[in-house]
């Protein structure tokens, strides 16, 4: 089973006084690259919501968003009283006519008038922020599941494809060693010299063993039936099936090297087009 490394989750907490909200969305990278938005009376925890998404998504680029409403009577910004009440005095020397309110929303809006309540984050919200994140990871999860079994049916149907057009260039190959047979024979013959046979035959068995696929088509073989056993496998291994896909590659080029014949060198090139296919697919497998 094949997981894509593109994905969305989210999650929803409710609790007494807010409202939290959790997303996480990933798309495909070589490495795991996890870029966090929390608020920062949260940030003493980072490091522990991050293993755990470490620990579940494994590899991709992956955007985590702790989005945090007020919905009751907290506030954290807090009227610095000490601060106020001076400048308060200090305004009244000089406007000593000015009305109390008005001195008010002038030292209101000096430096250091409003503190932030750093508060120490509740055992119990974490708690439930935590279950939250294993939820959004649960949908991300199954929503990555969902795609690898689409991804999956394709990589079945192309390898598939690729396996006919390796029975198509098998059932050729006869003829088109009979072509390059003939091919040099014809070659000679223009020459307008004799020959001896035996010598001719010699270097003709030698030509011949220079295009031979036999151990290019066995080999392309065993890869294609490689990938799909990693395919089906229990775990996800996109770095594997690239490695394979690589594999795959290297015996088709070889064969088009070798095959020196235009029915055999358009199935291959056929092979090319399925393969290149499959390999921009598997950047987005896990």
């Amino acid at each position: 089973m094949i997981k894509s490394m593109t994905g969305f989750g989210k999650s929803q907490l409710q609790l007494p006084t807010k409202k939290i909200t959790i997303e996480i969305k990933s798309l495909n990278s070589k490495n795991l690259d996890i870029n966090a938005r929390i608020p920062s009376q949260y940030r003493e925890k980072e490091l522990e919501m991050r293993k755990l998404i470490s620990a579940t998504l494994e590899r991709g680029k992956v955007d985590f968003g702790l989005y945090l409403e007020i919905t009751g009577d907290e506030n954290a910004t807090k009227i610095n009283e000490p601060i106020v009440s001076d400048y308060i005095k200090q305004l009244a020397s000089f406007y000593k006519e000015g009305d109390r309110g008005d001195l008010l929303k002038m030292a209101i809006r000096m430096p250091d008038a409003l503190k932030t309540v750093r508060e120490e984050v509740d055992e119990d919200e974490f708690n439930q922020i935590i279950k939250g994140l294993k939820t959004a990871l649960s949908k991300i999860d199954a929503y990555r599941k969902d795609e690898g079994k689409v991804l999956e049916e394709d990589f079945k149907n192309r390898i598939t494809i690729i396996e006919n057009l390796l029975k198509e260039v098998i059932k050729i190959d006869p003829e088109r060693i009979e072509v390059v047979k003939e091919r040099l024979r014809k070659a000679v013959e223009d020459l307008k010299e004799e020959v001896d046979e035996n010598r001719f035959e010699q270097e003709l068995i030698y030509y011949l063993e220079k295009f031979d696929i036999t151990e290019e088509k066995v080999r392309l073989s065993n890869h294609l039936d490689y990938f799909t056993k990693t395919l089906n496998s229990k775990d996800s291994n996109g770095k594997k099936l690239g490695f394979i896909g690589q594999e795959i590659g290297r015996e088709i080029n070889t064969i088009g090297s070798k095959s020196n014949y235009a029915p055999m060198q358009q199935l291959v090139v056929q092979m090319k087009d399925e393969l290149e296919k499959i390999k921009e697919q598997l950047l987005n497998i896990l």
